[in-house]
Formats: C-alpha cells, structure tokens, sequence
C-alpha cells in the first residue's frame, strides 16, 4: 500500500508542476476556450490540461519500475501499463490536435477507434466474465474484442461530455479511479492473490494525475484539460478495467460481498464508475436527437447546467456532481466486496444525504449565482 501512495504522490506532483508548462504551450499554439454563446465561462482560459497530466501518468509508472515490492511483480503488470499509456499518448495527441485546431466529430471518434484498437491489439481486452461457482464464461476473441472497444469510447466520451464546470470531470475521474484501486486490491487481498496489478497501478496513477490537476483547475480555473485531457482520462480508466479480466481467471475471483456485482463489475465498472457523466451523455443525444440536430451538437442543458440554474453556484453544483459520482461508484465497489445490513443503512443514508443538498438547498434560499462568475466550457 505505501508503494501505490508514493505511485499516487509521484503523479500528482509531477502533473501539478507540468501544468504550468501546458498553460505555456497553450499560450504560445492559441490552443485557448475562448468565449461562446453556449459555454458558461467569461475569459479565455488556455488547453492542454492533458499534456500535464500524461506526464504525470509516465513519471509514476518509471518510479513505480524502481520500487522494491511493485518491481518484483510480474512482467506483465508492467507489460500491460505500459502499453495503456502508448494508448494514451495517441489518444492525447488526438485531443491535442482537437484543442488547437478544432477537428471535426468523425476524426475525432476515428483517432478513439484507433486507440481503442491499440488495446485490443496489445491483448487488453475482456476475455471472461468471473463466475462464483468454480466456471467462467469465456468471451471469444472478436466478442471480446468489440465489447472492450465499445466499452473504451463510450468511457471516454462519457468524461469529454462531463467535462463542463472547473474542476467537475479531475474530480469525478479521481474519484472512479480511486474506487476502482480499493476493488483491485481489497479483491486481490481476500482471494490471497498478488496484490500488484496493472488496475491497481494505473487507477493509482490516475488519482494522482486527477489530484495535482484539480488545483489549477477548480474555479476560477486557470487551465482546462481539454479533449487531450478528458479523452486520456477515459481511456486510462477503462483500460484499468479491461485489464482485470486477463490478469485473474474467473475461478480465482470471489467474494463474501454480492456474487452478482463481483461477476459483472469487471464489465460494468467504467459504467458504474462514469455513471452520472454517462447518464448525462444519454439524455443530450435523445434531447438533440428529439429536436431534429446531431448528437454531437452543443448545448447549455447538461445536468451541471440545470444545477447552476435551480440556485447552486458554479463551485457547490461541482462538489455535489462529486457527491453523486462517489455515491455511484463507491456503492457499486463495496456492494460488490461485502455484505451485510450496515453497509445498505449506510448507502441509504448517503444517498438521502446527496439528495437533500442536491433540491434542498435551493429552496432554502441559496442564492443564484448563474452568469456572476467566469465559468467553465463545454
């Protein structure tokens, strides 16, 4: 565990002092969100949040390599990392390209098919789903194949569409990855596995890179990630997932939580992790599909819009999209890792909780605070 801290810390120190070169590079390739009559920030705020944070991801994956536990583990640990981050780097270049330049929807998703494709030719894909009575299910290649490829775009555009208040998508993605590195090595502890995983190193990475991101860019934001970013950020995360399945076979894994999540969760995490992002993504492309435009077409009413507009300010409509994000994932992850009556009291209470500060608030007399502060873009 102290070696992942110091994976996390690596990562977060080393994103956090690279964003000030980002915003440099930004500056000088006019990579800049300028204001439009859709976003919801007032000034022109510099790209390539991604950049910051990809060097953040490599930093700690070199160190990891140096470290006396994480560095006896097996090859293929590190084989599998390294690979996610190639992935990520053509992802990142791709949204890069979309920051300065502006590319259209279709080369876009072609360079997400591209990356996707790179997991799956370096064998990151799903290959069964874990079963609880001493079987499993075994994809075929091509199943497997397509399921890790939709599995990987719809992630990343989930957190290309959340990313729309400062600091909303750092903070959802650092939450899911985190949730996710308590499921890699809390199921690994209990089955008396290898407690080294590629999940478990790169969600560990991730948070870090999430964290020392999300001071130069919670409001008043002073740098966005940008589609270098928020794509980077999908990819890694669902790469966690997809490396579960060809780490453990099915008959390893168990549990004494739900025998259900535990046989689903490896497929279903980046869902459940990106739950609120990936709902939020669901309802624009029926609204504008339903009013005759694209999917792709942008609009003012995701679901952090519709919060600023029933009373909450820019940074309150943040922190309770973090609350729902944490609520999804984190009950998803300990449902499937224990059992008991306290664990549904305590689920239940907080589910209460985030819905009371959600609708109860405004109505208490918090004051609006829409369009009287720099926002953040779409």
């Amino acid at each position: 565990m102290r070696e992942y801290a110091l994976v996390f810390l690596v990562s977060l120190t080393v994103t956090y002092l690279l964003t000030v070169i980002a915003r440099e590079i930004a500056l000088r390739t006019g990579a800049v969100a300028r204001v439009r009559d859709r976003d919801v920030h007032a000034t022109p705020i510099p790209y390539l949040g991604g950049l910051a944070m990809l060097g953040g991801l490599v930093a700690s994956y070199l160190v990891a390599r140096e470290l006396p536990f994480l560095s006896r583990s097996d090859d293929f640990v590190f084989e599998d990392a390294g690979r996610v981050l190639v992935a990520g780097a053509l992802i990142c270049a791709v949204g890069v390209l979309d920051d300065i330049f502006e590319i259209d929807a279709l080369t876009k998703l072609g360079g997400q098919l591209l990356a996707a494709g790179l997991l799956v030719f370096f064998d990151i894909q799903f290959y069964f789903f874990p079963s609880t009575d001493d079987t499993q299910f075994a994809l075929d290649p091509a199943q497997g194949a397509l399921l890790s490829v939709i599995v990987v775009i719809a992630t990343i555009n989930a957190v290309n569409f959340v990313d729309g208040l400062d600091g909303l998508a750092a903070g959802v993605v650092g939450i899911g990855a985190v949730a996710f590195f308590i499921f890699c090595y809390v199921l690994a502890s209990q089955n008396d596995l290898t407690l080294a995983t590629t999940g478990a190193l790169l969600s560990a990475s991730l948070a870090g890179a999430c964290a020392g991101f999300l001071p130069h860019n919670f409001h008043p934001a002073r740098l966005f990630m940008g589609d270098s970013g928020s794509m980077l950020l999908g990819l890694v995360l669902s790469a966690s997932a997809l490396t579960l399945t060809g780490q453990f076979t099915g008959t390893e894994i168990d549990s004494s939580g739900n025998s259900f999540f535990v046989t689903v969760l490896p497929v279903l995490l980046p869902v459940s992790l990106l739950m609120v992002p990936l709902a939020d993504l669901v309802l624009a492309v029926v609204r504008r599909t339903r009013a005759g435009r694209s999917p792709f077409a942008p609009d003012k009413q995701h679901l952090h819009h519709r919060l600023l507009e029933i009373g909450h300010s820019h940074r309150r409509a943040v922190v309770i999209m973090w609350m729902w994000a944490a609520l999804v994932a984190c009950g998803a992850v300990m449902v499937s890792l224990y059992s008991g009556r306290l664990l549904w009291l305590g689920l239940v209470g907080m589910l209460a909780l985030v819905v009371a500060l959600t609708f109860v608030l405004p109505v208490l007399g918090a004051p609006k605070r829409v369009g009287s502060e720099p926002q953040q873009t779409l």
